[in-house]
C-alpha cells in the first residue's frame, strides 16, 4: 500500500487543503511561511507522537477557525484505508486518531504506517543533552517497532512513581518500592534492548552503503544502566541509598545515549563541521529510511534538505531516495534544486496555505 493524498482542515495556515496523487517522489515549493512545513507536520501527526514540531494540539489549530483541526491520508493498495486524526473544538487539547473512521491508538495506527523526518531543527541533535538522542532514538525504533510505545510509556510512569517515593520526606515503603522497580526492570529491559537493536540494525546499513558520498556515522548505543532485566533489577535495588539522597534514579534507560562519530576521522559528531554534521544526519535518515521500507508503508519527510547539500550530494540522496522503497515528501522555496527529479515526482506550489498541483 502506498499513500495517494492528504488533506487539512483548518491546520496552522491551512483552511481547507488537499493534495491528491501523491507519487514515490512530492515536492512542495513556495516562499518561506507559505505552509509547506506544515503539510509535513500534519504528515508526521499520521505516527505515534507529538510530530516533527512537537507542538501541543491547540497551537496547531488555525487562527480564526473552528477551534479545532483535522488531517486525513489515504493509503490504496489491495483496498483502501483512511488515517485520521483531529481535535474538537470542546477539547482542543486531546488529539484523537482513527482508522477507517473508528477510534485508534497510536500504536494501531502506526501499524499501518510508518513515518520518518529530518527537519532543520534537528541540525543541532549531536550537540544537544542525552535527552534528545533519546527521544531521537524511540522515534526511530517506533517507526520500525509500533511495541516500543508500549516499553516506553511503561518505564516512565514507574520511573517517575519511584522518583516521587524516593523524594518524599519520609523513606519509601520497600514492598512499593520492590513492584515498582520490577515494572521499571520489565520495561526498561525491553525498551534498552529495542534501542540496541535499532543501532545494531542501522549499523548495517551504514556500512552496506559506505561512503556514497555521505559520510559513514559510526554509532554505538550507550546503556545507563543494565540491560538485562535481573542486573536492571539488581542495580535498582542496590542504588536506592544513593537514589534517595540525589532526590532521582541515576541508573537506568532514562540515562541512555547515542555516540555518533564521524568514522572516516575518528571524530565525534558534535566536534564535525556544521556540513558535516548535516551529511552524517542524512547518512542516518537514509539507512533508517531503507529498514522502514521492509515493513509497512513508509514516510520520509524533508524539510528543506537539498538547500544545504552540495550537487554530488543532492544527486546521491537523490539517487538513494529513488531505490529505497519509501515515500518521500521534500520541501524547498524552488524547484531548481529538485530539476533532476521533478519529472518523476508530484509537485505543488504552496502558497498561504494553499496547495496549487504544477
Amino acid at each position: 500500500m502506498a499513500l495517494t493524498g492528504i488533506s487539512l482542515a483548518d491546520f496552522r495556515n491551512h483552511a481547507d487543503t488537499t493534495l491528491r496523487g501523491a507519487k514515490t517522489l512530492n515536492l512542495l515549493v513556495g516562499a518561506n511561511g507559505a505552509g509547506k512545513t506544515n503539510v509535513l507536520e500534519a504528515l508526521s501527526l499520521l505516527a505515534p507522537g507529538r510530530g516533527l514540531r512537537r507542538a501541543s494540539p491547540p497551537t496547531m489549530a488555525r487562527q480564526g477557525g473552528t477551534g479545532g483541526f483535522a488531517v486525513g491520508a489515504s493509503l490504496a493498495g489491495e483496498g483502501e484505508v483512511r488515517l485520521g486524526t483531529l481535535t474538537r473544538p470542546d477539547a482542543p487539547a486531546r488529539r484523537l486518531l482513527s482508522v477507517n473512521g473508528a477510534a485508534a491508538s497510536g500504536a494501531q495506527i502506526a501499524e499501518w504506517l510508518s513515518v520518518g523526518w529530518l527537519t532543520p531543527a534537528m541540525d543541532q541533535l549531536f550537540a544537544a543533552p542525552p535527552g534528545e538522542r533519546r527521544r531521537y532514538l524511540d522515534r526511530l525504533a517506533l517507526a520500525l517497532t509500533p511495541g516500543h510505545a508500549v516499553h516506553a510509556l511503561r518505564y516512565e510512569r514507574a520511573l517517575r512513581e519511584r522518583n516521587r517515593l524516593l523524594g518524599g520526606d519520609r523513606p519509601p515503603e520497600p514492598g512499593w518500592l520492590n513492584a515498582i522497580e520490577a515494572q521499571m526492570a520489565d520495561a526498561g529491559s525491553l525498551l534498552a534492548q529495542g534501542r540496541g537493536a535499532l543501532v545494531d540494525a542501522l549499523m548495517g546499513e551504514v556500512v552496506r552503503h559506505g561512503e556514497d558520498p555521505f559520510p559513514r556515522p559510526a554509532l554505538t548505543y550507550a546503556p545507563g544502566g543494565p540491560v538485562g532485566r535481573d542486573e536492571l533489577s539488581q542495580a535498582l535495588h542496590d542504588g536506592r541509598t544513593r537514589d534517595r539522597t540525589a532526590g532521582r534514579t541515576l541508573t537506568g534507560p532514562h540515562r541512555d545515549d547515542l555516540d555518533v562519530q564521524y568514522a572516516a576521522k575518528r571524530m565525534p559528531a558534535a566536534a564535525s563541521s556544521t556540513g558535516e554534521q548535516k551529511a552524517l544526519l542524512v547518512a542516518i535518515t537514509l539507512a533508517h529510511a531503507a529498514l522502514a521500507a521492509k515493513g509497512r508503508p513508509a514516510l520520509l519527510l524533508l524539510d528543506e534538505v537539498a538547500a544545504h547539500l552540495d550537487p554530488a550530494r543532492r544527486a546521491a540522496l537523490f539517487a538513494r531516495l529513488a531505490d529505497s522503497g519509501t515515500q518521500v515528501w521534500m520541501t524547498g522555496t524552488e524547484l531548481a534544486p529538485f530539476a533532476a527529479v521533478a519529472p518523476d515526482a508530484a509537485v505543488w506550489e504552496i502558497a498561504s496555505g494553499a496547495a496549487m498541483p504544477l
